[in-house]
């Protein structure tokens, strides 16, 4: 059956690239793929469990390298189930699924090769103020997606976030003031909070923050006295309602600075959306094989990297 394609603006919904942005990422993935299967190939060679040259046997339906990306980045960008998927591209549910798994490791390293996927740790402060190829802002947040409700007790109640009142993923995102992602945290459960992700992944004892203007919202409640630096900006809390103070009200100053504030931060939020441009991000997650959600989420980034890069 395969997708017709009518326009540019079709392209884009059906993928979330550009036909430019497309070509320019075609070759890179073409050269992975190739890799791969060469180094596939030796190495059945060398176990003796290859018969047949290069080539050989029965042909897929993905023909060209143009049908595999486009068969991977239509699946994360419309997110369907492998029943659609298959109809889609003439394929049964079951090669629909084992394709999916075995493109999607090509595009990451296709991603990674490009440097468009974000650091997913950093070893010492040194490797974040590299990442951040000498700019001096930095504006961290967490995003939040839904996840498919498990059966077993310990699990749901593990993903069950109060704040959002459903199951769910969290990561930690911190990015430039241009929207570009360099740092995307593990993937958590849905019950942890903001800072203590952030605690995880960058502990207090060192000093991560040294000549860094880092810009966070007032879900980082502490982090001016975990973390060293003066630099860190975080919005004034509202003052708790009192029978003293029944109507509590920032001072006007104090809205500015929030204001000042929240023009900063809200490039982290563009950057999040981007990512979120990808369907596979914002419905449910329903997909079982391990880890897979936290390759999905690095994907996506560095999706949103690339086409912002382009």
């Amino acid at each position: 059956m395969g997708l017709q394609i009518k326009d540019e603006r079709q392209f884009k919904a059906l993928t979330g690239l550009s036909q430019a942005e497309m070509e320019h990422l075609l070759p890179v993935f073409s050269a992975v793929y190739t890799e791969q299967q060469q180094q596939k190939y030796a190495e059945e060679v060398a176990s003796g469990s290859r018969t047949r040259k290069p080539g050989g046997g029965a042909k897929g339906k993905l023909l060209t390298m143009f049908d595999k990306l486009l068969f991977v980045l239509y699946y994360y960008k419309t997110y369907p189930t492998f029943d659609v998927l298959g109809t889609q591209f003439a394929l049964g549910r079951s090669k629909a699924h084992e394709n999916l798994h075995k493109l999607s490791p090509v595009l990451h390293k296709t991603l990674v090769r490009l440097e468009m996927v974000p650091h997913r740790a950093f070893k010492t402060p040194e490797e974040l103020k590299a990442a951040l190829h000498g700019v001096d802002r930095l504006i961290i947040d967490a995003t939040e997606r839904a996840y498919r409700r498990s059966q077993d007790d310990a699990k749901q109640r593990e993903h069950y976030s109060g704040k959002k009142k459903e199951h769910t993923l969290k990561n930690t995102v911190m990015s430039l003031p241009d929207k570009f992602i360099v740092f995307l945290g593990r993937t958590f459960s849905g019950h942890n909070h903001d800072y203590s992700m952030l605690k995880q992944e960058l502990p207090p004892d060192i000093d991560w923050f040294a000549d860094i203007n880092v810009f966070v919202d007032l879900g980082y409640m502490g982090i001016q006295s975990d973390y060293c630096g003066d630099q860190i900006a975080i919005p004034h809390k509202k003052p708790r309602k009192s029978k003293k103070n029944p109507s509590p009200q920032l001072r006007e100053e104090q809205k500015a600075t929030n204001t000042a504030f929240s023009q900063i931060r809200i490039f982290v939020e563009h950057a999040i959306g981007g990512m979120k441009r990808y369907n596979i991000l914002v419905h449910s997650f329903r997909n079982h094989k391990e880890n897979f959600e936290d390759d999905v989420i690095g994907i996506c980034a560095g999706l949103w990297n690339f086409a912002l890069s382009y």
